[in-house]
């Protein structure tokens, strides 16, 4: 890590340090009971003692957070491409079945596509008139302008739509699990514990949940990095 990327974590890394330190003190000072806030400290104890029950959820919801991600974003690109080609607009993709994490992900399935479809449609529109122009001069058929340059222009709002959808796949997916589920997951874990007024737990899965979504969105925006390099903000933030 270089020391001008370090330089920019210290100040959030000091930020949230002193949140939860103010946070910790907060409750203590105040006598909070632990059924409104929990203390960080208990919350990273709960963390702690529970990881084999936060790790089976985990692994059933983000499952249906991937499976989602994954056929929507591409359900998303693939109806683009055919609005594009061919201007016949047919939308519309209903999910299917079940209470495992196949339900869970046709809704992360809706909530990722039209992300991907508007954000695709709007950045294939976005190569010029004469580089277009270009491409018919030399004789490149709608697949070949497409590969060699609408997509490459496109690829800064395709890569939007994939963060954007980072978010809300694992909104979906938890927010599904309330409703029906088996007994394990994220979402079952935090509407459960809620009942039972373990208020801690549900803070330790809403931790896991953040941490998750955080690092899926980082992944994303460091393969855009990789793929986008070209692009006018990456060279305006190296000049």
């Amino acid at each position: 890590m270089t020391t001008r990327r370090l330089a920019e974590l210290l100040p959030p890394l000091a930020f949230g340090l002193a949140v939860l330190a103010v946070w910790e003190a907060g409750v203590r000072l105040f006598h909070v009971p632990a059924i409104i806030l929990p203390p960080p400290s208990a919350i990273a104890m709960r963390l702690a003692t529970s990881v084999p029950t936060l790790a089976a959820d985990f692994n059933q919801t983000i499952r249906g957070v991937l499976a989602g991600y994954v056929i929507g974003s591409l359900a998303g690109f693939a109806v683009a491409i055919l609005i594009d080609r061919s201007e016949f607009l047919q939308r519309g993709l209903m999910p299917w079945f079940g209470f495992d994490w196949q339900s869970k992900a046709a809704v992360v399935v809706v909530m990722t596509f039209f992300p991907m479809l508007v954000n695709t449609v709007a950045g294939l529109s976005g190569a010029g008139a004469m580089e277009r122009d270009l491409m018919k001069t030399y004789g490149a058929n709608y697949w070949q302008t497409l590969l060699a340059l609408r997509l490459p222009v496109a690829m800064p709002f395709i890569f939007n739509a994939l963060k954007i959808n980072t978010t809300l796949a694992m909104i979906g997916a938890i927010v599904a699990e309330f409703f029906g589920t088996p007994i394990v997951g994220m979402g079952f874990r935090i509407s459960t514990e809620v009942g039972r007024l373990q208020i801690d737990m549900v803070w330790a899965t809403i931790v896991v949940a953040a941490v998750t979504g955080s690092l899926f969105y980082a992944l994303v925006a460091g393969v855009e990095r990789r793929v986008t390099f070209w692009h006018a903000s990456y060279r305006a933030k190296e000049a």
